[in-house]
């Protein structure tokens, strides 16, 4: 897997090999026979990790995702303590990215978007239709993101060990039917206030987005001052935005990754059992979590087509070839250099 995993590994091999080219040294050199037996493994000392993450209880991310990998880290029975602070209790996710990196924040979970405020070429992962659906974004994970999961650790400290599915980002809006980009010519569309999203807005047609922060976006609905907002439905409704809101338009426009995130200095704090058992909780929930999010999904879903005030607009009505065919020509000329040749990997790796 082409991830943090393969490289903490790779570093633990590397002092395996070492250690035992010192055991080898000092038999060469005469040693006594104490001298070349190895010490026992340390045994794991407790370890108390806090995890953090700007989603609320009420997202499959959290009782499907978070609170899962407590479950089952303390009941290895080999030191785990593990704190939730859900619902950005830390900080929005640019505060919280320093605590990351100092170790004070052990497990994050965080979008390419808010990450690239620290390291901008993660942001071509968030790009609108990059990838064409989980499976394309999880066969990347596993297959093509090695080398800027590297770049991303040499320059901040901090390893993106796997990505957990968030759900797919869609449009919710007020009476605007939207099938096409067109219909998004003028419209207010709330957007994170991130470069890439930003971006994203441009690319499907969206000529007025709105950046309000998160905590400002339900009364910006309800004020009029967007018309519409962007987010998986499971975050949708888990704000309570479809109080406001009555269209959902199936487009799903970005594939939705939470990528967890471990500093240095929380491995340093792990034993090689620990660092173990974490990677490995972390990569199996990944399916479980997918599997949660899109029943969820579709639950929400069932709920708005049997409301009568309530507009879902399936995607075999959406000019779906315009929106990616808009997408793709914007982010042609948009990234440049090795962002353009990340981007290019990613869309040359889709079925």
């Amino acid at each position: 897997m082409g991830t943090a995993r393969s490289t903490r590994r790779s570093r633990f091999a590397a002092s395996v090999l070492a250690a035992s080219a010192l055991v080898v040294t000092g038999c060469a050199g005469g040693g006594t026979p104490e001298s070349t037996t190895s010490e026992p493994a340390a045994e794991s000392e407790p370890v108390t990790l806090t995890v953090a993450t700007s989603q609320n209880e009420e997202t499959p991310n959290y009782y499907c995702g978070v609170e899962l990998l407590k479950d089952r880290l303390e009941a290895a029975d080999i030191g785990f303590t593990v704190e939730l602070y859900p619902a950005s209790q830390l900080g929005p996710d640019a505060d919280r990215f320093p605590l990351v990196q100092a170790g004070d924040i052990d497990i994050d979970l965080q979008g390419a978007s808010a990450l690239s405020s620290t390291f901008e070429p993660i942001g071509v992962v968030d790009a609108a239709y990059a990838f064409d659906d989980v499976d394309h974004a999880f066969q990347w994970i596993d297959e093509g993101s090695e080398e800027l999961f590297t770049s991303f650790h040499e320059a901040t400290g901090v390893n993106i060990v796997d990505g957990w599915f968030f759900g797919n980002r869609t449009f919710t809006t007020k009476d605007v039917a939207v099938t096409s980009p067109d219909d998004l010519d003028g419209v207010a569309i709330r957007f994170p206030n991130s470069p890439q999203f930003l971006a994203n807005a441009e690319a499907l047609g969206v000529t007025n987005p709105v950046s309000v922060a998160v905590e400002e976006v339900y009364s910006a609905l309800q004020q009029g001052i967007a018309v519409g907002q962007e987010n998986p439905i499971v975050a949708t409704h888990s704000s309570s935005y479809d109080e406001v809101l009555n269209t959902a338009v199936l487009n799903n426009h970005n594939v939705g990754i939470h990528w967890i995130l471990v500093s240095d200095k929380t491995y340093e704090k792990m034993s090689e059992e620990q660092t173990a058992l974490l990677e490995e909780t972390i990569h199996e929930i990944r399916p479980e979590n997918e599997t949660c999010v899109d029943e969820a999904t579709e639950e929400i879903l069932d709920d708005y087509r049997s409301n009568a005030d309530f507009t879902v607009i399936e995607q075999e009505d959406i000019d779906m070839d315009a929106f990616i065919e808009k997408a793709e020509e914007f982010f042609g000329t948009y990234f440049t250099g090795e962002n353009l040749a990340a981007y290019q990997a990613i869309r040359d790796m889709a079925d």
